[in-house]
């Protein structure tokens, strides 16, 4: 795509959008003047579906009007989801299951999915990890007795680079060869807005032995995934950033089909076990066949209510298209940055391969004061330290035009 600076340009995109009409489904903000705010933070909390209210209504009322009756309807409720989260990750349906919040859900795939030996005892991350996923890792090192300071591998970029090179990860895989027992990578990096080659880092992984698991907290709903294809063997998410399920509502984790009938380690809870017996409230745990035997308790209905308002705009919408919609927009964000704001440097990946609908900046002087002053006028972006602004244009419900306003409002204060 050919792209200008003039306003002309972004509003002709916006007329010609095919996906257009998804942002009358969203309830976005507005400021004290009555005018939508400019909502480029979906990468932390994605935007009420207007439908999701009226989701969750349908629960309260079947609660209030049937009392424990209501759990006829409840018992299967996280079936509901079950298909279009196989759609969105790439799956077959029994390898995906939604449950438990994010962090929840790692420690549980990790206690069945790391389990070292005195000679492969490893993880790799990378440097720079969510500190959820570095407290969540080491705490798994510190409980099998072993020392992070050595089980622990940090994956780094060059001196001067920002992203860490797929050649650099398998080379470091290689060099670790059998002594690594689990690659842990978050597969879009929160602070960068970096897309790891997740296909290429499964294969080198599972070519030294060694498990591979990826926090897609920032790819789910961002990127295409193909995990069953991929050969990964589990992952996790949430859904509150990119599939606009709501805060704390719960994720999802996948566990590939030839871990259907695992027999190793994991925590056990009566929602995993099988279902035509549970309800006898026998004392032997039978798990279920796939990722739900990895359930532990049952669903939030209300919170799931919300969630399955979000994916049904997701799966009609398509994750291929909207994919599409998101690298014109972030390539667009990319160009005017450095036609129009050219002392601000991207750390994000250049390459629409390498990267979401994220893109982090960093702003040499007085960046603090620059976020303050864009979300004082209604841009509503995300900070971190030291002096880095995220910004995610989302192909849901932004506008080419929008990514137009954000830039001009930066040069302005720039």
């Amino acid at each position: 795509m050919i792209y200008t600076a003039d306003q002309s340009f972004a509003l002709a995109c916006d007329a010609a959008d095919p996906l257009a009409h998804l942002r009358d489904k969203f309830s976005i903000p507005l400021k004290d003047n009555g005018k939508p705010v400019v909502y480029f933070c979906g990468n932390s909390l994605g935007l009420s579906p207007k439908t999701a209210s009226e989701f969750v209504h349908i629960e309260m009322q079947a609660w209030a009007e049937k009392g424990v009756l209501g759990h006829d309807r409840w018992r299967p409720f996280h079936e509901n989801l079950t298909e279009s989260t196989a759609r969105l990750v790439g799956a077959k349906s029994e390898e995906v299951v939604v449950m438990n919040a994010l962090t929840v859900n790692l420690h549980f795939l990790m206690v069945s999915f790391y389990q070292p030996t005195k000679s492969r005892y490893k993880i790799v991350i990378e440097k720079g990890a969510f500190p959820s996923d570095q407290y969540a890792v080491e705490s798994h090192i510190i409980f099998h007795g072993l020392d992070p300071k050595d089980a622990l591998i940090e994956l780094a970029p060059r001196d001067g680079e920002h992203i860490i090179r797929t050649d650099d990860i398998e080379s470091t895989l290689k060099a670790g060869g059998d002594s690594i027992a689990l690659v842990m990578l978050g597969g879009v990096n929160y602070y960068t807005g970096h897309l790891f080659d997740l296909e290429a880092i499964a294969k080198t992984a599972h070519d030294i032995g060694a498990m591979v698991g990826y926090d897609l907290a920032h790819g789910a709903g961002n990127i295409v995934l193909k995990l069953h294809d991929w050969d990964v063997d589990f992952a996790a998410w949430c859904s509150y950033k990119y599939l606009c399920g709501g805060p704390g509502c719960p994720g999802g984790i996948f566990i590939h089909e030839k871990y259907a009938g695992f027999t190793g380690s994991r925590f056990t809870g009566w929602w995993g076990q099988n279902k035509e017996t549970r309800f006898l409230m026998e004392p032997n745990f039978t798990p279920i066949s796939g990722a739900e035997g990895w359930q532990i308790s049952n669903p939030p209905i209300f919170s799931m209510a919300s969630l399955i308002a979000s994916m049904e705009i997701i799966d009609a919408a398509g994750m291929e298209a909207l994919r599409e919609k998101s690298k014109k927009l972030t390539g667009y964000l990319e160009y005017l940055l450095n036609e129009l704001t050219p002392e601000i440097e991207i750390i994000t990946s250049s390459k629409a391969s390498e990267r979401g609908c994220q893109l982090s900046i960093s702003i040499p002087e007085n960046a603090r004061e620059i976020f303050d002053s864009l979300r004082k006028d209604g841009f509503i972006v995300d900070w971190r330290e030291p002096r880095v602004i995220r910004v995610a244009p989302k192909p849901l419900y932004n506008t080419f035009a929008e990514v137009w306003d954000f830039v001009s409002k930066l040069k302005s204060l720039m």
